[in-house]
């Protein structure tokens, strides 16, 4: 049975908020209408309850939410002004809310310190939860800092920090695979594994999202932000159990065994900045000269880095991954590349290539290529694929992570050593970077990346 808590959304008026919270709320009252939740929006914005009423109706409307547990909600909401900067009036917010409460810092991560720092002079009742988005502080310094800001608030187990990745259905299908299935885990580690591609190579530009993106780019934005937790639940070994000690314990020992390739960033990462470029029937301008952009920042908007975690499964493995935007295709996928095979008796023609199994981030699907005898000469081989389609799963990916918060269950959460350890591992690669030791290089938007980068 779910634990009866106010979820206290900070930045209510935010696109966060309308368009990834709140349907992901109302998804979940409709699939467990006996959910017992308050909701309190707070924010700077004059707004009162009838506006914010209208904000959460029409949030819970692209839901196609439904029952008495998205009514209660949708009816008896509430929206404070406040300042969450302000002792007094974090206070009072906190002190107006019932049961146990959880706080979603749905702000920009300056405005989330700041008001963190105001709570350390507050009464904070206990079981108080802090949810809080990425990034996780701007380097490992920063993410050691802000680590101890919170643990002056309240236990770890109470910190809930965001990563939406871990709540995809696909991501968490990883783990039936591997540990359900007696065929893929006796083959998942360097055995039999040539290498590990992880790639989110996205078709929108910047799309107004300057302000954040431009001091980010692709490497923190995404990379260090998503993609090694899924390298993380590919390469940590079989936990005891699923729970959140076991699976935050495997996740955070792989990620400390991860470092980059041979330890040379120079030789195994890469930068690129799109260019102007047309995508469909969107023509899109060099990032340089889109609104915002501080072209002597050199923020790149395709980054790439090879890793290994330097463990007895996976020793010898490369790990690459890459995430972009302004590309020609969407490509959001786990590929795992098994080795060849030992030998191929004479005799056989036609493709012999190595097996892949792909498991797509959006449509979720997964397909293993093989190969198999052609319909024609029996001794002619030809590809094959299986595929499953897994559908976009029963709940959306923000719906799993609010109900880990509402539940008291921080299994999807990312724990504080593991949000250092992320950053530990592209430090170097940043470093790099600024020194300029890594160039900068361009592609077409609409292109594919750059033309001499090898293909993946």
């Amino acid at each position: 049975m779910a634990i009866e808590t106010t979820l206290c959304i900070l930045g209510a008026s935010g696109d966060l908020t309308s368009r990834l919270l709140l349907p992901a709320l109302a998804q979940l009252l409709t699939e467990e209408p006996e959910r017992s939740v308050r909701l309190v929006g707070a924010g700077m914005d004059d707004w009162d309850d009838e506006k914010w009423r209208s904000v959460v109706a029409a949030a819970f409307a692209t839901a196609d939410a439904s029952g008495k547990a998205v009514e209660a909600v949708r009816s008896e909401t509430e929206y404070r002004r406040t300042d969450i900067t302000d002792p007094d009036e974090i206070g009072r917010l906190i002190h107006d809310c019932e049961g146990r409460i959880a706080l979603y810092f749905a702000v920009p991560p300056a405005v989330a310190a700041k008001s963190c720092e105001a709570l350390e002079k507050v009464d904070r009742p206990e079981g108080l939860i802090l949810a809080l988005e990425k990034p996780f502080g701007t380097d490992e310094e920063s993410a050691k800092a802000l680590n101890a800001q919170l643990a002056r608030l309240v236990p770890e187990e109470q910190v809930y920090r965001i990563d939406h990745f871990m709540g995809r259905s696909t991501v968490l299908n990883v783990l039936g695979l591997r540990f359900a299935n007696r065929v893929l885990e006796p083959v998942w580690s360097n055995d039999q594994i040539e290498a590990v591609t992880i790639r989110y190579d996205e078709v929108l530009g910047l799309e107004g999202r300057a302000g954040y993106y431009d001091r980010a780019g692709a490497l923190v934005d995404m990379i260090q932000s998503h993609l090694l937790q899924v390298l993380a639940v590919v390469a940590m070994d079989p936990p005891s159990t699923l729970d959140a000690v076991d699976f935050r314990d495997a996740k955070a020992a792989a990620l400390r065994a991860t470092r980059v390739w041979e330890d040379d960033p120079v030789a195994h990462s890469r930068r690129a900045r799109y260019t102007a470029g047309t995508i469909g029937e969107r023509e899109l301008p060099d990032y340089a000269a889109e609104p915002g952009v501080d072209p002597a920042r050199e923020t790149e908007t395709l980054a790439e880095v090879t890793l290994e975690v330097q463990t007895v499964r996976w020793a010898g493995v490369p790990f690459t991954l890459r995430s972009g935007k302004a590309l020609g295709e969407k490509v959001r996928e786990i590929v795992i590349r098994f080795k060849e095979v030992a030998h191929l008796p004479q005799g056989f023609t036609g493709s012999a290539a190595p097996s892949v199994l792909r498991l797509s981030l959006g449509p979720d699907r997964m397909s293993l290529e093989l190969n198999v005898n052609g319909p024609g000469d029996p001794f002619e081989l030809e590809r094959a694929s299986l595929d499953v389609d897994f559908g976009e799963g029963a709940r959306r990916a923000y719906g799993e992570v609010l109900a880990g918060i509402l539940d008291g269950d921080p299994t999807l959460s990312v724990r504080g050593d593991t949000a250092e350890q992320c950053w530990r591992i592209v430090q170097p690669v940043i470093d790099a970077w600024r020194a300029g030791t890594v160039p900068l290089e361009e592609y077409a938007a609409g292109s594919s990346g750059p033309a001499d980068w090898p293909a993946l």
